[in-house]
């Protein structure tokens, strides 16, 4: 008898652990992009106004600053410090995002969310070459939660596909401009002098929403980012630059598909789909690359326009 109520408690405790692991393991539906929105937008704002960054060390660079951004809390001795919300360096975006981004359930369309950053440095002012969303760019970084946990940094530049990463690093990236003169230091390594320095402010909806980013589903988050190099991007080599692919001009390349084959047209060779490559409508008889329109007063340029060939 006591064997059998052995067997039994040790089935319902099965049971019961089984049904717990079920419950965890269930995935719950997407939320809705304008809800997430608001809640992120409130807990950035609040951010920016009970924090600060080193923003006197920028404005009076000692020797050998390495134009690293410090973000601080406005309390104790740093309680009259100016806020980052209060910032004449603060800037912000308003950007429309569709649920179909993400490939989210319903029809949600051009739900707004405010993209905010900060330009503690704009970069080389003479050699200094500005970013679209879409180039490639030479950087380091430090992404953060809101509550400062890093979850994801590069201490040595590295090349960033712009139009690889979230939408709002994109953005924000494009406000710095790169740096200048290359200056050896004598033991093999380099330092690119005045790099553009910047802290960008994302809500969840211009970043992985509910993605498998572990640990920032539905959360905004904050990226330091030194600028040091920019490389105009074409991803599909056909000679059109992919910033002038970008034919809406929202900034996002992935939503522009003028012959609707399902490929956008920075990462399709014919983009018209009159079955010529766009590299040879971009030339004129000498071979050479132009951007003119079509003569006739059509607006559209021949690579985009399949009645010219």
């Amino acid at each position: 008898m006591k064997m059998n109520r052995f067997l039994i408690l040790v089935v319902l405790v099965v049971f019961v652990w089984s049904c717990k692991n079920d419950d965890n393991n269930a995935v719950d539906p997407p939320r809705l992009l304008s809800e997430v929105a608001i809640e992120d937008d409130a807990e950035i704002v609040e951010y920016l106004k009970t924090h600060f960054y080193n923003y006197e060390e920028f404005e009076n660079k000692p020797d050998g600053f390495d134009y690293q951004i410090k973000i601080g809390v406005i309390e104790g001795d740093n309680a009259g410090k100016t806020s980052l919300f209060d910032s004449p360096e603060l800037k912000s975006e308003t950007i429309k995002v569709s649920s179909e981004d993400f490939n989210l359930p319903g029809n949600e369309i051009d739900i707004e969310h405010t993209l905010y950053y900060i330009v503690a440095n704009e970069g080389d002012g003479d050699q200094g070459v500005q970013p679209t969303a879409m180039d490639s760019t030479f950087v380091t970084y430090e992404g953060r939660r809101i509550d400062n946990t890093i979850f994801d940094s590069a201490d040595a530049p590295v090349w960033f596909d712009m139009v690889a990463t979230v939408r709002g690093f994109g953005k924000g990236v494009a406000g710095l401009k790169a740096g200048g003169e290359v200056e050896e230091n004598g033991d093999g390594t380099f330092t690119i002098l005045d790099p553009g320095a910047g802290i960008i402010f994302i809500p969840s909806g211009l970043a992985y929403f509910a993605g498998n980013q572990p640990g920032v589903a539905y959360a905004p988050i904050i990226f330091k980012v030194n600028l040091f190099r920019v490389e105009e991007s074409d991803h599909d080599r056909d000679g059109v630059p992919t910033w002038k692919e970008d034919i809406s001009k929202d900034g996002n390349p992935r939503n522009d598909d003028t012959d609707n084959d399902g490929g956008p047209d920075y990462l399709d060779t014919d983009d018209d789909g009159d079955f010529v490559p766009t590299n040879e409508e971009i030339r004129n008889d000498a071979g050479e690359i132009i951007d003119a329109p079509y003569p006739g007063g059509n607006t559209n340029p021949n690579y985009l326009n399949p009645d010219v060939n």
